[in-house]
C-alpha cells in the first residue's frame, strides 16, 4: 500500500507588521512573504545597503543570549527576538517564508504570538509540491546548567513539557504538557505573553535594555500582584509563553521534529544549546519523509482561524 506524502506550505499572501523593538523601543516593520518549496525560512533586512542582508532562522546561526533569541550571518547581520514569529510559523504549519525587516529586532506587538498567528490564519496557507522532511528524535539528548536543563527524547508525535518557579507568588511553581499536534499551539500557547518581574524591568532599563517593553506587551508582577492591565490571559500564562518560546527556538532546527521536548527553568540559550548537542551526537537523530499520517501529528496540521482564542 502506498501511503500519502505530506506537502511543504507556504503562506497565500504577504502579511505586514507595524510595531517598536522590545530592546530599543524604536519603530519596525516586518512583512512576511510566501516563499518557495525549499526555502525554508529567513530573514532579510532591508534596512542594509551593502553587503549579505540575508539571515538564515537556523540553530546554527543563532547568537547564544538570556533575554531573546539572536541569529547572525556570516558578515555580522542580525536580527533578534526570533522567537515568537518563529512560533507562529512552526505552530500554523508555515515551512517556507521570507521575513523582510526595515531593522535589527522583530517587532513585539502585543508580547505573544497571537497577532502573527491571527494573520497568517486570515490570510491561509497553500500546499508546495515538495514533501515535508522531520526531523525523528531517536535517542535523548540533555543539556544542564546548575538547577536548569532541558532534553530532547524519541517520540511519534511533538511534545512540549515545562516547568518554572518564580519567587515571585503572581508566578510561583507552574507545570504544564501539551502534545503539540491538532492546533494545540493555536488553541493553548499562542496568546501567552512574555513576562518579567517588575525589579527585572528597572533593572534592564538602568542597562539600556528592553526600552521598548512595556504593560502593554508584557506581564509584569511584583510579588503576588500582576501589574498589566486586565491581568492575566491564563492562570499558567508564564509556564505557557515559556513552552511557546520552547517552539520558536526549536523551530530553527531547520525541520519539524518528532520527539518529546522537555524543559525545567531552560532558556533560549539553553534549547539552542540542546539542538547543537542534538546535531553533534552520532546516531541522535534523523530525517524522516513524513506521510500524511506523520505530518497530521506536528504543529499546524488541520488548524483554522475559528481555533483562535478570543483576547482582551
Amino acid at each position: 500500500m502506498i501511503q500519502a506524502v505530506a506537502v511543504q506550505r507556504t503562506l497565500n499572501k504577504s502579511v505586514r507588521f507595524e510595531g517598536v523593538g522590545l530592546h530599543s523601543g524604536k519603530p519596525v516593520c516586518l512583512t512576511v512573504h510566501p516563499a518557495p518549496a525549499g526555502h525554508g525560512i529567513s530573514f532579510c533586512r532591508s534596512d542594509i545597503a551593502l553587503g549579505e542582508a540575508v539571515v538564515p532562522a537556523r540553530w546554527d546561526a543563532v547568537e547564544q543570549g538570556p533575554l531573546c533569541t539572536k541569529i547572525v550571518n556570516g558578515a555580522g547581520v542580525s536580527v533578534s527576538t526570533v522567537e515568537h514569529v518563529m512560533a507562529a510559523l512552526s505552530g500554523c504549519g508555515v515551512y517556507n517564508a521570507r521575513l523582510e525587516l526595515d531593522g535589527p529586532e522583530v517587532p513585539i506587538l502585543d508580547g505573544s504570538a497571537a497577532p502573527f498567528v491571527q494573520r497568517f490564519l486570515e490570510v491561509g496557507l497553500q500546499s508546495l509540491d515538495q514533501p515535508v522532511w522531520a526531523i525523528r528524535i531517536l535517542q535523548q539528548v540533555e543539556v544542564r546548567r546548575g538547577a536548569a536543563w532541558a532534553r530532547l527524547a524519541p517520540a511519534n508525535e511533538m511534545k512540549i513539557e515545562f516547568s518554572i518557579e518564580f519567587e515571585d507568588a503572581a508566578i510561583g511553581r507552574q507545570h504544564k504538557t501539551l502534545n503539540m499536534a491538532n492546533g494545540s499551539f493555536v488553541r493553548e500557547l499562542c496568546t501567552s505573553r512574555t513576562f518579567c518581574r517588575q525589579s527585572d524591568v528597572q533593572a534592564m532599563h538602568e542597562q539600556g535594555l528592553a526600552l521598548g517593553g512595556s504593560l502593554d506587551n508584557a506581564v509584569v508582577v511584583q510579588g503576588d500582584k500582576v501589574l498589566s492591565p486586565g491581568g492575566l490571559r491564563h492562570a499558567d500564562e508564564a509556564v505557557r509563553h515559556k513552552m511557546l518560546d520552547a517552539l520558536g527556538d526549536l523551530a530553527l532546527a531547520g525541520a519539524p521534529i518528532l520527539g518529546a521536548y522537555t524543559g525545567a527553568r531552560a532558556g533560549h540559550a539553553m534549547t539552542n544549546a540542546l539542538l547543537r548537542k542534538l546535531f553533534e551526537t552520532d546516531g541522535a537523530f534523523c530525517f524522516v519523509r513524513c506521510t500524511a499520517e506523520q505530518a497530521a501529528r506536528l504543529p499546524g496540521a488541520g488548524v483554522h482561524l475559528g481555533e483562535m482564542p478570543k483576547v482582551a
